[in-house]
């Protein structure tokens, strides 16, 4: 699955235009390259996406091709989280 299409399909990133945007301005990598929109993903990669004031990563658990809203969540496991880490 596309790299873009699964930030929308997970609902970490609100809209797939937006997911393409962060994609190209090399805001995103997969283990630990740099990631473009079409980088197809594995079960078991782990993905990092930069925010304003840090990071959030997270490993593939789930491909679905049309999952339902109540299995978005399940996609994927936030491993690191250092987006809000300095508002302590």
């Amino acid at each position: 699955m596309r790299l873009d299409k699964f930030l929308k399909l997970s609902r970490f990133i609100k809209r797939r235009t937006v997911a393409n945007d962060v994609c190209q301005a090399g805001r995103v990598s997969v283990n630990g390259r740099p990631a473009k929109a079409g980088t197809k993903l594995k079960i078991g990669d782990v993905v990092t996406v930069l925010f304003g004031g840090g990071a959030v990563s997270f490993k593939v658990l789930a491909l679905p091709e049309s999952p339902c809203r109540e299995e978005a969540s399940s996609m994927y496991e936030i491993i690191e989280d250092t987006a809000g880490a300095d508002e302590e």
